[in-house]
């Protein structure tokens, strides 16, 4: 495949990895970061017909944020779809080298994505709300459950069946959190909600993105979110 593939993403976080990279894509949803790319709709309903007249060599989509349907669509109209798949921390680097094999640029440094877990001394457990009206939160067999654990930070919905449980302040008080880490997005959480979370426990902001954007992000948010722990184990 030659080096300078034209891509569209319709995944932030892989949009922000290919940015990293070097490798601007020539279209991108309407979250994605940057500038200087044809924007081609959201991640749920993006324009068809503007992203085939772009004449992408690929685009890239992923099972957790874009609808199947659409990929179908694209496949059926012959343009070439690569898709990703990522649960876990584990599963970062060996989809960035798929990643990085379809458009066409050297294989990533392994280094920082799947790094030993490290406990705190004291281990903090969290609650993290990702909606509200209706409430839903993070459960386990999440990319942002696994993030959490390999902080060292116990998510105390990891053993519901659904990957998003919808549960609320009133459900999760009874399993005594330590805290809740209140995320930036999806549900953009800010200072007017304390109030509501801290019916539960103690309430601390976090950057959403470090929690469920995958990619290049992943070693830097994984310090960060350590350092927090740290932090919180150490009240």
């Amino acid at each position: 495949m030659p080096s300078r593939v034209r891509v569209v993403s319709l995944v932030p976080s892989i949009t922000e990895t290919l940015l990293e990279w070097g490798t601007r894509p020539v279209g991108v949803t309407r979250f994605c970061p940057g500038s200087g790319s044809a924007k081609v709709g959201g991640t749920k309903n993006p324009d068809i017909a503007a992203i085939v007249a772009l004449a992408p060599d690929l685009v890239v989509m992923d099972k957790q944020e874009n609808r199947v349907e659409d990929a179908d669509t694209l496949v059926d109209v012959g343009v070439r779809v690569h898709v990703t798949d990522v649960r876990s921390v584990s599963d970062v680097e060996p989809t960035l080298r798929a990643l990085a094999e379809a458009v066409g640029r050297p294989a990533p440094d392994p280094g920082g994505f799947a790094p030993p877990v490290r406990q705190p001394d004291r281990p903090v457990s969290a609650w993290v709300p990702i909606w509200r009206r209706p409430w839903m939160s993070i459960g386990g067999g999440t990319y942002g459950s696994s993030v959490l654990e390999a902080a060292g930070i116990t998510n105390v919905l990891a053993g519901e069946p659904e990957p998003y449980p919808t549960a609320g302040p009133a459900e999760v008080a009874s399993l005594r959190p330590d805290v809740v880490l209140a995320p930036s997005e999806p549900y953009p959480f800010k200072e007017r909600h304390r109030s509501e979370l801290e019916a539960v426990a103690p309430v601390v902001f976090v950057d959403g993105q470090d929690l469920f954007w995958w990619g290049t992000r992943t070693p830097g948010a994984l310090d960060r979110l350590r350092a927090m722990a740290a932090g919180l184990a150490g009240r």
